[in-house]
């Protein structure tokens, strides 16, 4: 058989399989880059390889040079969310061989939680954070809105401690939020997106370890070329107080964060600023971030971040931490 008629006899047997189109497609569209390609491909090439050119037809498509930098992103984001195959990033994926905290290591918590240990926790460890999220449910009110579900783990890992190197902290954050499109311009910026949502972030410890806190919260994003920056203020679910391992925990991590990110070619900078607005004992924090090509999608990373609540172990203790590593996903 004619190697360019298996091709186009096989994929249209796939075509009738459920599911094959990606969401950013029509069926029609998908159909038509198939049997196009089909036409004008060698011999030498795949159904695979047609497949992963038709799936990223959308996403050229719609990246128009004089698009910002967060469209480009959301672009990417709708062409491949709803591949069997892709996971989509949420909060920034990075691995930090070495953050140094020039403050010194808080091994309060574990002296109090092991009175009869030898507590030694070192200044310098390993940190890293996994981020990702999926659509509940699209196209909501008229295709202006989405469901969407996420989780984020961020870890502390005492790599470099001869006492077995243990983690010395994990944060777990799920959360839920609809979000709404958007096109109003404020000040020359765009506001593109409007979050509701809820959140729960805990370190799965139990006894005087134990932190957690659930907070509902608005997230207003805004834009413009290749700046975008999210205003993000919550409440926090009043707990028992019986139960609550960090009542005071709003005093230092605040009630609101404003996160941006600048794209200069192929370098990222992000700043992270939160506080909690209190003259007589005003806390808060701020992260700077720097991200830069090392090879593909592969990126450098360094990050410093000065201030209270880098861990749930750590939200009433000053941190003073530098780190470099990589970074596989980022804002922009």
């Amino acid at each position: 058989m004619n190697s360019h008629l298996a091709l186009y006899l096989t994929s249209l047997i796939l075509l009738l399989a459920p599911g094959l189109a990606p969401a950013a497609m029509t069926l029609d569209s998908y159909q038509q880059c198939l049997v196009t390609t089909m036409q004008n491909a060698d011999n030498n090439m795949t159904i695979g390889e047609v497949k992963d050119k038709c799936r990223q037809a959308p996403i050229a498509e719609h990246i128009k040079p004089d698009k910002s930098a967060l469209e480009k992103r959301l672009v990417q984001e709708k062409a491949v969310e709803d591949s069997e195959f892709v996971i989509t990033p949420y909060l920034p994926n990075y691995l930090l061989f070495a953050a140094y905290n020039s403050a010194g290591a808080n091994a309060t918590p574990f002296e109090n939680a092991f009175p009869n240990e030898d507590v030694q926790v070192d200044d310098t460890e390993v940190k890293f954070q996994i981020s990702f999220k999926f659509p509940i449910v699209k196209n909501l009110f008229n295709g202006n809105g989405d469901l969407y579900a996420a989780y984020t783990n961020r870890s502390f890992w005492q790599l470099y401690n001869d006492n077995s190197a243990p983690f010395r902290e994990t944060n777990h954050q799920p959360e839920v939020w609809l979000r709404f499109y958007n096109d109003l311009e404020f000040l020359g910026f765009r506001n593109v997106i409007n979050d509701i949502g809820i959140v729960h972030q805990s370190n799965g410890r139990s006894t005087s370890l134990s932190r957690s806190w659930n907070r509902v919260y608005a997230r207003f994003i805004f834009e413009k070329d290749n700046l975008a920056f999210a205003i993000q203020p919550w409440y926090r679910i009043p707990e028992d107080k019986d139960n609550d391992d960090n009542p005071d925990i709003e005093d230092y991590l605040g009630n609101f964060e404003v996160q941006s990110a600048y794209k200069l070619g192929r370098h990222t900078f992000g700043l992270m600023f939160r506080n909690n607005l209190d003259s007589g004992k005003n806390r808060g924090a701020v992260q700077l971030d720097w991200s830069f090509p090392i090879h593909g999608h592969l990126r450098g990373y360094v990050q410093w971040f000065n201030g209270y609540g880098e861990s749930l172990i750590d939200y009433n203790e000053n941190v003073n931490s530098f780190g470099a590593g990589i970074k596989l996903t980022d804002w922009l």
